[in-house]
């Protein structure tokens, strides 16, 4: 079995910590495309976010709470997307339980279309028996 990547970031140091408690870590992502963009990962492995204890749920929402200033003060954002991928199908491509934290602005392209906007799509129906 290979070894999980945010395990290894968590336990080796990798990568860029922003924010930390005693159960998780905000990561900021190098992403191009969503400057400002971080993950909140927590300390011990856990599978999906239906996984994580009482404590990981509130050391959770502390880093969001902090992430959250962070980002609006860097990168003055006019809206937020936050979420989990939950198994293969959900989209979740490390199976380490992860939030995404991703700042929005007005003057994207897809302003306005959130999380479920592609799921929504008509393309997206699931065939009917």
């Amino acid at each position: 079995m290979e070894p999980c990547v945010f395990c290894d970031f968590v336990n080796n140091g990798w990568g860029s910590v922003i924010f930390e408690n005693g159960q998780c870590v905000c990561i900021e992502c190098a992403d191009e495309v969503l400057p400002g963009s971080c993950i909140i990962i927590p300390r011990a492995h856990r599978e999906t976010v239906f996984d994580l204890t009482a404590d990981e749920w509130r050391a959770t929402q502390d880093l969001l709470d902090k992430a959250k200033r962070y980002i609006g003060k860097k990168y003055r954002p006019d809206g937020y997307n936050v979420g989990w991928n939950v198994g293969e199908t959900g989209g979740q491509e490390v199976f380490h339980a992860h939030m995404h934290v991703i700042p929005r602005h007005s003057d994207e392209p897809l302003a306005g279309k959130g999380i479920r906007y592609w799921i929504k799509q008509k393309s997206n129906t699931r065939p009917r028996e």
